[in-house]
């Protein structure tokens, strides 16, 4: 099994493969490709192919190249023409991205990177909003770069724990992608949640006490 695996990743197509993978989970989440990323470098670290520098480029590449594509989608379609857009955690993560693009562009693009669903909102919601390109295609290079080392590095890590055994390392890497990636949606959902609500809880007590002030002041 070890050596069909090999066999099948030791051919220049895999990087070609990888790009285009990365490429089209910028703007159609059913496809993730941090698992494919992971999983190759736990691979490369282990048997020495592919080669792990080349990896971290074309990922890098097909990351910023897929996320420009999703703010040009964004940007002329707009963001509830497909079906899967619909979905209500989809339609909630647009209409957050949306929110806190002007407010806080570097932290969101950055960290909605490593979350499928968000940075397709985010990308997607800086094209329809008219967000300027100027702004987002050096964020866009910033994130998919940063993206690539982080899933790279995990890759790594888990190569270098089991090294004897490449099947094993691909799945540990599968692993600890998955479960940080969970970990990292949760914490996201949860910040934003408690923003939402010191929001409208600061809407909630400002008309209360505006009006008696207003009052005092004209009287």
């Amino acid at each position: 099994m070890n050596e069909l695996v090999l066999a099948s990743v030791s051919g220049p197509w895999v990087y070609l493969a990888v790009f285009a993978w990365v490429l089209i989970d910028a703007f159609f989440p059913p496809l993730p490709s941090d698992v494919v990323v992971v999983a190759l470098t736990a691979l490369s670290i282990s048997t020495g192919v592919p080669h792990t520098w080349a990896l971290a480029l074309v990922a890098a590449l097909g990351a910023i190249a897929g996320d420009n594509i999703s703010y040009e989608i964004g940007r002329r379609i707009g963001v509830e023409r497909w079906r899967w857009m619909a979905g209500r955690r989809v339609q909630r993560a647009i209409e957050s991205a949306r929110t806190s693009l002007l407010r806080r562009p570097v932290v969101l693009m950055l960290t909605s990177r490593y979350i499928p669903i968000g940075r397709v909102a985010v990308t997607m919601s800086a094209g329809a909003t008219g967000f300027p390109r100027r702004r987002f295609v050096p964020l866009s290079i910033l994130a998919g770069t940063t993206w690539s080392a982080y899933m790279v590095g995990v890759g790594a890590l888990a190569g270098t724990w089991s090294q004897d055994n490449p099947l094993l390392s691909v799945g540990l890497a599968i692993t600890i992608a998955i479960v940080a990636g969970v970990l990292l949606d949760r914490t996201f959902a949860h910040s934003a949640k408690q923003r939402d609500l010191r929001r409208v809880s600061s809407r909630v007590e400002s008309p209360a006490d505006s009006p008696p002030e207003r009052a005092m002041s004209t009287s």
